[in-house]
């Protein structure tokens, strides 16, 4: 099955490794993101300034909803910032969401329940040989292809602030 898969990505040069985004300046940054999970876009912005936008990505098995415990397979939702990156992830690349903020922890513990963590934007797990997986399929977290978080990943600085919505 495996040989099959990596053989029509290769056919039909669809690995995830090429990119529709136009390339950027070199030094290019960002100073906010903007992720719309009902358009299931994701946008990065220099001051008022659209400069990349990624479409069609992935969220967690329950896309609809605002996180709220561990294992509910939700993408949260509300404001939080970028607060780290995993360059040796399970995954292409992660950059930390600093979720759950305070409110997400009160939530959950008024409730008896953890409000989980480890939230990230991601590429595919690096295990997978095929084109982006074209459903939800994280744990709560937000999917692109491998080229889009790469293309990410540069942009990103750290301590950024991410806004997602509904």
């Amino acid at each position: 099955m495996r040989s099959c898969i990596l053989s029509a990505c290769l056919l039909l040069g669809a690995c995830g490794t090429a990119s529709s985004q136009p390339a950027l300046p070199a030094g290019t940054k960002v100073d906010r993101l903007l992720v719309d999970k009902s358009d299931r876009v994701l946008i990065a912005f220099a001051g008022n300034r659209e400069v990349v936008r990624y479409t069609g990505i992935r969220f967690g098995d329950a896309p609809t909803g605002h996180k709220q415990f561990e294992g509910d397979e939700r993408t949260p939702e509300g404001r939080y910032t970028i607060n780290g990156r995993n360059p040796a992830s399970a995954y292409h690349l992660s950059l930390r969401i600093s979720y759950p903020n305070a409110a997400d922890r009160a939530y959950a513990k008024a409730r008896g329940r953890s409000p989980g963590g480890d939230i990230f934007i991601h590429g595919q797990p690096n295990a997978w040989p095929g084109p982006a997986i074209a459903h939800d399929w994280t744990d709560g977290c937000i999917a692109l292809s491998n080229a889009e978080i790469k293309q990410l990943w540069d942009i990103v600085p750290d301590g950024i602030p991410i806004t997602i919505r509904p």
